[in-house]
């Protein structure tokens, strides 16, 4: 009896280990060799201009999976978006069984104004695209808007709806004439003062900028090393008028 006992359990003992190894092949040996084929090696990062390439891969590699390199291709192309600071979309190339390349698409910011400790960055239209605390050099921030909200993806409510005409025509002149801005301010009579690094730049109300932008440009080259403190170019049109500079800490 307990020969027989022991011839069964021995059966069921190979049928058990048959069933495994069967089990191994068909199922464990493909993914072991699905992983090892599609193994992520490289990832390469194009269009990033406000992260580095290291915060975008931490962005986007965040599982185990997220390691093969077909899995993170099907993955953000098909089922989902990336979630990254500032970038409006990323596409993905497989480049190979290991490589794969990284477009990013940068959402078009204007400029930012600050809210409760927050920047806020809104785009040509006026809506608010992105939130952090974080300040770009890059972006103006934009000083004299008054607004009752803000909500993130929505447009701001401001007191003039052509501001964003203006403010959006000097920030493409100030990329055009490569000046370094670091707010745009406006009164409550909309006139306008640009800060250029140390220099506050008062420039009024225009129907355009081209010409006082391109001018402002001419002078603040010239000015450099000049210890000053403003430049009134308020009477400054049509290539006629007064422009005043005024030297930091003035003497009597």
């Amino acid at each position: 009896m307990n020969r027989k006992m022991q011839r069964n359990s021995n059966s069921v003992r190979k049928r058990l280990l048959l069933k495994s190894i069967k089990a191994f092949i068909f199922i464990g040996l493909p993914i072991i060799l699905f992983g090892f084929t599609f193994q992520l090696k490289n990832l390469t990062i194009q269009g990033s201009s406000r992260n580095t390439p290291e915060q975008v891969k931490e962005q986007i590699i965040k599982t185990k999976l997220d390691s093969n390199a077909l899995l993170l291709y099907l993955k953000y192309t098909f089922f989902t978006d990336v979630q990254i600071p500032f970038v409006e979309k990323v596409d993905m190339e497989l480049l190979s069984n290991n490589t794969i390349k990284v477009r990013v698409y940068e959402k078009m910011v204007t400029g930012c104004v600050e809210f409760m400790g927050e920047y806020l960055y809104f785009d040509k239209d006026g809506y608010v695209v992105e939130s952090s605390s974080k300040r770009l050099e890059d972006i103006p921030q934009i000083i004299g808007l008054k607004f009752n909200k803000i909500i993130l993806h929505e447009k701001l409510e401001v007191q003039k709806e052509d501001l964003f005409d203006v403010i959006l025509n000097l920030t493409q002149l100030i990329e055009k004439y490569q000046l370094e801005v670091d707010t745009i301010s406006f009164n409550n009579r909309y006139e306008i003062t640009l800060q250029c690094g140390d220099i506050k730049a008062l420039i009024g109300k225009r129907s355009t900028y081209d010409e006082i932008i391109a001018e402002l440009s001419g002078i603040l080259k010239e000015a450099q090393g000049m210890k000053l403190d403003k430049l009134d170019l308020r009477n400054f049109k049509d290539g006629k008028g007064t422009i005043i500079a005024i030297p930091e800490n003035p003497t009597d």
